[in-house]
């Protein structure tokens, strides 16, 4: 089994440490991870300058771009051998319902999956970091899962795991995404010059919590694990917009 790892904390974070220390008995690892935190990078490709790829004196590779940069160079040229499995994570901090959509734990992720590789990524709802081997020893379970018994369709599963004791963690259970209230406002402040800047808002609370979701199981203490798609097409609306057309 060969597994690459990835994550958007940066090559340094205590969390891809902490997973690439319980994966290696599991399998050949390989680490290519951002040089320094891109969290919030989504899906983006650095198009206007090129990459640098360094090696560190752990052995990960460190690029000096986005989560999605690092796992691409990795299936495209760096890697001689295809992986069997590209896992992203842990991340500092949950990754449920709309933060998908700017995640770049779930990009790198993501980009395996657009190759073809099945894909993970593993969030710790809190930041603190206080119950990373629980949700080390988590993530490790989850891909001896995937190991032993492999799914017969490929997949992206984003995992969210309660900053508990290992002890203290309910069920794994199977969840779909919730949904989020709009982001906080922006915190206005300003340079020595006077001039204005904004820092992003911090994401709203959660607007779909109920049964089912990831945001209630988290809340129950269970580890989430929600598997996503690409296909961004509206079915629902491809009718209607052929009679608006039709007018």
């Amino acid at each position: 089994m060969r597994i690459l790892v990835s994550n958007d904390d940066g090559y340094l974070s205590p969390g891809i440490e902490a997973l690439v220390r319980v994966l290696r008995p599991l399998g050949e690892v390989v680490v290519v991870a951002p040089e320094q935190n891109r969290s919030g990078a989504s899906n983006s490709l650095t198009l206007d300058r090129p990459l640098a790829v360094t090696e560190a004196p752990n052995g990960f590779f460190y690029v000096n771009g986005t989560p999605t940069d690092c796992v691409h160079i990795a299936l495209t040229g760096l890697l001689t051998t295809p992986p069997d499995l590209v896992v992203s994570g842990i991340n500092k901090g949950q990754n449920m319902g709309d933060d998908t959509i700017y995640s770049g734990t779930v990009a790198a992720a993501m980009e395996g999956y657009l190759f073809g590789i099945p894909a993970i990524a593993f969030s710790l709802v809190e930041k603190d970091l206080i119950h990373l081997e629980s949700a080390a020893r988590i993530a490790a379970e989850i891909v001896a899962r995937q190991i032993a018994n492999p799914l017969a369709e490929l997949f992206l599963l984003n995992v969210n795991i309660p900053s508990r004791p290992y002890e203290e963690l309910g069920p794994v259970v199977v969840t779909r995404l919730g949904k989020r209230h709009p982001s906080e406002p922006v915190f206005p402040t300003s340079n020595p010059r006077g001039d204005k800047l904004y820092w992003i808002g911090a994401a709203g609370g959660a607007r779909d919590a109920g049964p089912g979701t990831d945001f209630h199981a988290v809340a129950q203490g269970q580890v989430a694990v929600t598997p996503l798609q690409i296909d961004l097409t509206h079915v629902a609306q491809l009718g209607t917009l052929e009679g608006w057309l039709a007018l």
